[in-house]
């Protein structure tokens, strides 16, 4: 005798229900956004470490020191140092200019006669990074006395020499005040103002102004 399945058999469930698909895409949403703030927060620290590898703040124990001493903002010493040596301290210029400043020989003999009669210095010392950024950064923070505190015409002193910068700030092409310079008219000059400003600005940027 056959078997008959009675006749109220529920049919089986073969799907979700409503309520646990709106559980599982809440589920899923909330995954998402969980890889997606991840993979934001990786993006920009990748950036800023980019960034801080091109903008380094190398030797920053004795830049932050001489700044100090000297009442500069630091951030322009560390773009000083980026656009003469690129943090490099036993870089040699073509005209012998040396060390993380590329400080020429005339010059060393000036600052030591200013801030260092007294030591036996020589001018081999000038690849010692404690006595480079020393004696940079009161030769650039004499330019900046000189020129009014701008940046970019203290750069072209330190770059070319007041005699040159002197002469053109007679020039009223160049010049609203007779202080600081609006042009700068020679290419190197140029390039070497530009190169300083910019990675100042970078400096702000990068680490806050």
């Amino acid at each position: 005798m056959r078997s008959h399945p009675p006749l109220c058999q529920e049919p089986k469930k073969t799907g979700k229900s409503p309520e646990r698909l709106r559980r599982f895409w809440l589920r899923m949403a909330a995954v998402l956004l969980v890889l997606l703030v991840l993979g934001s927060a990786f993006v920009i620290s990748s950036h800023e470490e980019i960034e801080q590898w091109e903008y380094p703040r190398k030797y920053s124990d004795l830049v932050e020191y001489y700044a100090g001493k000297y009442s500069l903002d630091e951030k322009m010493l560390y773009a000083v140092i980026r656009t003469e040596s690129n943090f490099d301290p036993n870089a040699q210029s073509s005209v012998d200019a040396r060390g993380l400043m590329q400080i020429t020989e005339i010059t060393f003999d000036w600052i030591k006669s200013n801030i260092a009669p007294g030591e036996e210095l020589t001018f081999d010392d000038l690849y010692d990074p404690e006595t480079n950024i020393r004696f940079g950064s009161y030769f650039f923070s004499y330019c900046l006395q000189r020129y009014g505190n701008d940046l970019a015409t203290a750069a072209a002193a330190y770059h070319s020499g007041w005699g040159t910068v002197d002469e053109l700030l007679q020039d009223s092409q160049y010049t609203d005040d007779g202080v600081t310079l609006t042009q700068f008219p020679y290419n190197q000059m140029n390039r070497y103002v530009s190169k300083v400003t910019s990675a100042y600005r970078r400096y702000c940027e990068i680490y806050g102004s």
